[in-house]
């Protein structure tokens, strides 16, 4: 068991690097994916035992090839890389916002995904946590959860691209299920980082969401797949 390998997309800061520290506390070689190398090496400083860094743009074709090339085996995947570069609506979002949101939070979880397959094969027990949103929440946008009330259509490049992106994890699972994988979406709720200005403003813990991550990159092999769960395990709605 002390030869699991994982990867985080985005584990230099925020929810992936508390993700990338606690499965390195679970006794996992971690790679912290950073688009910066220096921000990357920092990261693996912070976490200390475990972690690796692992050079990697979502966006960057070439370097996400490259890094696949530098991992053999892997067990746990956590696309947890994203953007949101406004809380504008759609009728004040240009095309080019919507596409640089797309190309790191949907396109870039495909070329990722796909890249490093061939790694993920050779475990006995792959594992895919994609780091969504509940604001991606179909259900939860048109009849809003007390816990979520956006209702607005306020950060519209964002919170389509976290649709899309559920959609891509329940087809990837359905994909792979014979295969013996668990692929889910996970929503952590609004946390401290810079992800965006009302991310910024928030109270909550990001550990607190890398929790969650961690629960579903550890699932049984008879433990769910395809399926949208909120930071403590409750299901979300698509």
């Amino acid at each position: 068991m002390n030869n699991r390998t994982a990867l985080v997309t985005g584990a230099n800061k925020g929810i992936g690097k508390d993700i990338a520290r606690l499965l390195a506390a679970e006794g996992f070689l971690v790679y912290v994916g950073s688009r910066d190398a220096g921000r990357g090496q920092r990261a693996v400083e912070e976490i200390g035992e475990g972690a690796r860094p692992l050079v990697l743009d979502v966006t960057n074709p070439d370097g996400i090839a490259a890094a696949a090339r530098r991992v053999d085996r892997l067990d746990v995947l956590v696309n947890n890389a994203g953007i949101s570069p406004s809380l504008a609506p759609p009728t004040e979002t240009g095309a080019d916002e919507f596409r640089r949101t797309y190309e790191t939070n949907v396109f870039g979880v495909v070329a990722v995904t796909n890249a490093f397959l061939p790694a993920l094969r050779r475990s006995p027990h792959p594992r895919i946590v994609n780091v969504s949103s509940g604001t991606g929440s179909l259900t939860w946008s048109t009849s809003p959860n007390p816990q979520f009330a956006t209702g607005s259509g306020g950060a519209a490049a964002y919170r389509s691209s976290k649709a899309a992106l559920n959609a891509l994890t329940v087809l990837y699972a359905q994909t792979l299920a014979e295969e013996g994988f668990k692929i889910n979406a996970l929503a952590p709720g609004l946390r401290a980082t810079d992800l965006n200005p009302r991310a910024a403003a928030a109270g909550g813990d990001p550990a607190e969401a890398a929790q969650g991550a961690v629960r579903l990159a550890l699932l049984p092999d008879d433990g769910p797949t395809g399926e949208f769960f909120s930071w403590d395990g409750t299901p979300v709605p698509w």
